[in-house]
């Protein structure tokens, strides 16, 4: 499935829920959230059924999102319904780690490829701070519960914002003893991200060589996307960047996103893209809704203009609406 600058679209990132049991400052306000109502969402059904759609016209991995997903109850359900779809070979979610512990048993039975668990700090106090709720040790039970499960890939992704310069040496430490990725992913630009500072990618590798000595390449993992990888003397992991703000990689890229109410967006910054959710409700056809995805692609935008003057159609609501 190619759009019109010839980019092979292959991933699709699925928002299965726009509630969170955490209210990280980037991502949602405090309170005053206003939730999507049951019936707004994509049903299960509905998401396997476009699942199914997009790995005939070539996507093969599916990342499960939210919000946060464990709170959506029976994924393990999704997991095992989406691992069936011919064409699909890895099914991916990514969570704050809160409901792992508990739940990964039956995603890891459902046939879970992999899990990348959102993580700031190390610190109880500034997770506090930064989440808004007192979840630490449970986000590290969920870790160390994945890291334990064999064959699954674990990341940690840290978005460094400023509020926690101290905490980046030690979760880059993580992989030090540890078969993981720590990737530092820079804060964009959106919704409530606008408004907070961020770190880029030359500032957080300057902390990073100058406790563990100088970067050195590594191979990067097979469909790794646009991590860019290093490693440190002594490491067992690799520690990656995802650096969308400082180190543009829009000409590669390969993904689209399904947000929760069922709106297909073919760029995280812009608001355009198309309505499965309501043609499904219309009674469209597979034809029809091929049709309307295959179309959307080929309006993909060239890329993100972070830093530069709005277009009139820029994506203004939070990460938790439009699917982290």
């Amino acid at each position: 499935m190619l759009d019109a600058l010839g980019r092979d679209i292959r991933y699709l990132r699925i928002s299965v829920t726009d509630r969170c049991n955490l209210r990280c400052r980037y991502c949602m306000p405090e309170k005053g959230v206003e939730w999507m109502d049951h019936g707004s969402i994509l049903t299960y059904e509905q998401i396997v059924r476009l699942v199914g759609l997009f790995a005939a016209l070539g996507v093969e991995k599916v990342r499960l999102t939210g919000g946060e997903p464990l709170v959506r109850k029976g994924l393990e359900r999704l997991v095992r319904a989406i691992k069936e779809v011919p064409g699909i070979r890895r099914v991916r979610i990514t969570t704050n780690g809160l409901l792992l512990a508990e739940q990964l048993p039956g995603l890891l039975a459902a046939g879970l490829d992999g899990v990348n668990l959102s993580l700031d700090t190390l610190d109880r106090v500034q997770y506090q701070a930064l989440t808004r709720r007192d979840g630490l040790e449970q986000a590290l039970e969920g870790l160390n519960a994945a890291l334990a499960a064999p064959g699954l890939t674990v990341k940690v992704n840290c978005v460094p914002s400023g509020e926690n310069d101290d905490q980046l040496v030690p979760l880059a430490a993580l992989a030090k003893d540890r078969n993981l990725s720590v990737r530092f992913i820079e804060l964009m630009p959106i919704g409530l991200g606008s408004t907070l500072p961020r770190r880029t990618e030359a500032e957080v590798l300057a902390r990073l060589e100058a406790a563990f000595g100088p970067a050195l390449p590594c191979l990067q993992e097979e469909g790794g996307g646009p991590s860019r990888y290093v490693t440190f003397q002594g490491f067992r992991g690799q520690v990656g960047f995802i650096s969308a703000v400082s180190h543009r990689f829009c000409s590669s890229c390969d993904r689209v996103r399904l947000t929760a109410a069922g709106f297909l967006k073919t760029c995280l910054q812009y608001d355009c893209g198309v309505d499965l959710k309501a043609l499904l409700e219309q009674g469209a056809d597979d034809a029809a809704l091929t049709r309307a995805i295959r179309e959307t692609i080929a309006r993909k935008p060239e890329g993100h203009h972070f830093g530069q003057a709005p277009t009139g159609r820029d994506e203004d609501r939070n990460m938790n609406q439009i699917g982290g």
